[in-house]
């Protein structure tokens, strides 16, 4: 199956899912040293690469074409105990909103977060 790795981080969701077998059509992190140390571990070569993930449009959500499987690490420390829990109060927290608007686009058959 196909599935686009959200908030990669250096790529723990991915490593997984290669591991069953799917195949991984682009990924989306912010921070240049996971994406740098992703892009070392993890052939990348023929795959979208996205950043700010605020900053991709509609438009090229839905030019991905199928996804089966949309994977989504989003920051966790707005909920978590071992943050503050401000909860949508956090600009991370947020971020949740993200998973739920490529989740509307793309239609995947799971969601893996």
């Amino acid at each position: 199956m196909r599935f686009l790795d959200l908030f990669a981080g250096i790529g723990g969701f991915r490593l997984g899912m290669e591991q069953a077998s799917h195949h991984c059509i682009g990924f989306c992190e912010i921070d240049k040293f996971a994406r740098r140390s992703y892009k070392a571990i993890h052939d990348t070569s023929k795959e979208v690469e996205m950043h700010d993930i605020t900053r991709v449009s509609d438009e090229f959500i839905q030019s991905l074409g199928p996804v089966d499987i949309l994977c989504g690490g989003f920051p966790c420390q707005a909920f978590s105990i071992a943050g503050k829990r401000h909860r949508f109060s956090d600009t991370r927290g947020t971020l949740f909103f993200e998973i739920a608007r490529f989740t509307t686009l793309l239609r995947p058959k799971l969601l893996f977060i």
